[in-house]
C-alpha cells in the first residue's frame, strides 16, 4: 500500500483524532489551527524547581505602584499598628514577553497578593491561583498572539500587605519594614511579593517603575531617574532600567532618604540615598564609589550599567547587604570591604548572572576575590595571604563551592571562599598575570548582560587558557574533601 494515499483517506479521522487527543490533554487549539500547551509552573531550578515559568520570555515590566499609609517597624516611631491601610500597596503590571511556544495558559509567580484583575492583549484573561502560581488562561481571541515568536502584553492589576519571607536559611526578604520606611529585597525570590513576573535570574528584562508615596518621603529604585512629580500631597518617582535586570537583584526603598546625584571622573551618574541616621557617615560615600568602579574598571572591564550608587538604611534594617542592580543595599555605611564586594558584583552576578541558583558560587567568589585584590592593592595584604587564610578557615570545607547541599547553604563559607580560592587557582595555573585578567575581562564581555553557567564558566576558561584543568575543577571546586595547596 501506498503510504501517502492512506495517509490523504485517514486525514479526516486524523483530524478528529487529534482534536480528541488536544482536548484531553488540556490543550487549547488557538485561531488558524494553532495548537497551544500550557507553559511549565517553573523552570526546575535544582534547589527552588518551582520558581520562575516556562513558555514565555519577558522583555519588559512597566511598574506602577503606590504605597500607602504608615511604614517602619514598631519602635522607630513609625509603627503601624492599627493603622488599616498601614504599608499597603496598589500595584498594576504591564508585562511585555515574547512566546517561548505555542500558549494555551502560562504562569506568573505572585506571593500574598490579591489580584483584581488580568487581561491579555487587552482581553480579560481567567485567573487560577495556586499558593504563589498565577496560572491565566487567555480569551480564545488573542490566541494568535500567543503563537512561538509572538510578542504580547499582560496586564495585572493587584494590592495588599506585601510579605517578609524568612528564607531557608533563616534570613528575611521580600518587603522589610526598615527604622523609617520600607526595603524590597528579593534574592533569591523575595521580588514576588510585590510585583507579578517570571522571578528566576534565568529571565531577565528592562524596567520602567513609578511609585507614588506620600509628600516628603523619597522613593529609590534601580536604574535612572526620569520624573519626579508631586500633586495632592503624594510624589510620583519615575525609575528606568535600560539593561536587563534579574528581579532577584530589582529593589524599592521608601522612606525619608536625603538622594545626592554625582558622577564618576569619566561621568557615569552615582546616585547615592541615605537614611539621614547615617548622612554623616556615608558623605564620602559618593567619592568611594566612584574610587571603586574606576579600579574595577581597570581590572574587569567597562562598568556594566548606566550609573551606579548605593541605597544605605541603618543597622537592622536588614541582615545583610544585596547586591541591588546600579545601587546595592547596605542596612549601615559600608566598609571598604563591603563597598567592594557589593560593587564587584555589579560585574559578577548583575550583568553575567548565574543561570541557576547552583551556579551563586560563580557571582560570590568572584565578589570574595575581588577583595582580596583590593586589600592586597590598598591594605598591603597580598592575595596569596588571603587565599591561605581561607585554606586554613574549615567552614570553606563544609562541601564543594558549585554542589551546595539546598537552599539554606547558598550563602554559606563555601560559595563565598571556597569561590574565591577557585578563582585564585585559576591564576595560579596560568601563571600570567596579564593573561589571567585578560581571561576575566573575555569572560565577562562574552556574558554581558546575560546569564552563564558553571559549565560554561570552566569551558570558557580552557578554551581561552588552553589548559587542561580537570584537576582542579575536580578537587577545588567539585571535590569533597580539602585538596593539597599546590
Amino acid at each position: 500500500m501506498d503510504p501517502r494515499s492512506a495517509a490523504r483517506r485517514s486525514a479526516p479521522c486524523a483530524a478528529l483524532l487529534l482534536a480528541l487527543i488536544t482536548l484531553a490533554a488540556g490543550c487549547t487549539p488557538g485561531r488558524g489551527g494553532v495548537v497551544g500547551t500550557p507553559g511549565a509552573a517553573g523552570v526546575r531550578d535544582p534547589y527552588f524547581p518551582r520558581l520562575g515559568n516556562g513558555g514565555y520570555d519577558v522583555s519588559h515590566y512597566d511598574l506602577d505602584l503606590r504605597v500607602d499609609g504608615a511604614s517602619g517597624h514598631p519602635g522607630a516611631g513609625h509603627s503601624s499598628a492599627g493603622h488599616p491601610r498601614a504599608g499597603r500597596l496598589s500595584g498594576t503590571a504591564v508585562i511585555t514577553a515574547r512566546a517561548t511556544q505555542d500558549l494555551s495558559a502560562f504562569n506568573l509567580d505572585l506571593s500574598g497578593m490579591e489580584v483584581r484583575s488580568v487581561t491579555v492583549e487587552g482581553r480579560p484573561a481567567a485567573v487560577n491561583r495556586a499558593g504563589s502560581e498565577l496560572t491565566l488562561r487567555p480569551d480564545a481571541p488573542v490566541a494568535d498572539r500567543l503563537r512561538a515568536g509572538r510578542t504580547f502584553r499582560t496586564v495585572v492589576r493587584y494590592d495588599g500587605v506585601p510579605r517578609t519571607v524568612t528564607d531557608a536559611d533563616g534570613s528575611e526578604e521580600g518587603w522589610l519594614r526598615t527604622a523609617h520606611g520600607t526595603v524590597a529585597l528579593g534574592q533569591p525570590a523575595g521580588s514576588m511579593v510585590w510585583f507579578p513576573g517570571n522571578h528566576h535570574p534565568s529571565d531577565k528584562a528592562s524596567y520602567d517603575v513609578r511609585i507614588t508615596v506620600p509628600e516628603g518621603r523619597s522613593a529609590v529604585s534601580n536604574g535612572e531617574l526620569t520624573s519626579r512629580r508631586t500633586a495632592e500631597g503624594r510624589t510620583t518617582f519615575h525609575w528606568r532600567v535600560r539593561e536587563p535586570m534579574a528581579s532577584s537583584f530589582a529593589t524599592v526603598a521608601v522612606g525619608p532618604y536625603g538622594v545626592r546625584r554625582t558622577a564618576t571622573a569619566d561621568g557615569l551618574p552615582v546616585v547615592t540615598a541615605a537614611d539621614p541616621e547615617v548622612a554623616g557617615a556615608t558623605a564620602a560615600l559618593p567619592a568611594r564609589i566612584s574610587e571603586v568602579v574606576a579600579w574595577g574598571v581597570r581590572h574587569f572591564g567597562p562598568y556594566p550599567f548606566s550609573s551606579a550608587g548605593a541605597i544605605v538604611g541603618v543597622p537592622g534594617d536588614a541582615g545583610y547587604a544585596l547586591e541591588t542592580q546600579n545601587r546595592p543595599f547596605f542596612p549601615g555605611p559600608p566598609d571598604s570591604a563591603l563597598l567592594v564586594h557589593e560593587l564587584a558584583h555589579q560585574w559578577f552576578g548583575d550583568s553575567v548572572t548565574p543561570r541557576t541558583w547552583r551556579d551563586m558560587w560563580l557571582s560570590e567568589g568572584f565578589a570574595t576575590y575581588a577583595e582580596w585584590l583590593w586589600s592586597a592593592e590598598h591594605d598591603g595584604v597580598p592575595v596569596a595571604e588571603s587565599f591561605a587564610e581561607a585554606y586554613a578557615d574549615e567552614a570553606n570545607w563544609d562541601f564543594p563551592a558549585a554542589r551546595p547541599p539546598g537552599p539554606a547553604d547558598l550563602s554559606r563559607p563555601p560559595v563565598y571562599g571556597r569561590g574565591a580560592m577557585v578563582v585564585h587557582r585559576i591564576r595560579q595555573e596560568m601563571g600570567d598575570d596579564e593573561a589571567f585578567f585578560a581571561l576575566v575581562r573575555g569572560w565577562l564581555r562574552a556574558h554581558r548582560h546575560g546569564n552563564a553557567s558553571t559549565d560554561d564558566f570552566t569551558a570558557f576558561v580552557e578554551e581561552e587558557s588552553g589548559l587542561d584543568l580537570t584537576e582542579l575543577w575536580d578537587t577545588w571546586l567539585n571535590g569533597g574533601s580539602r585538596p593539597a595547596r599546590g
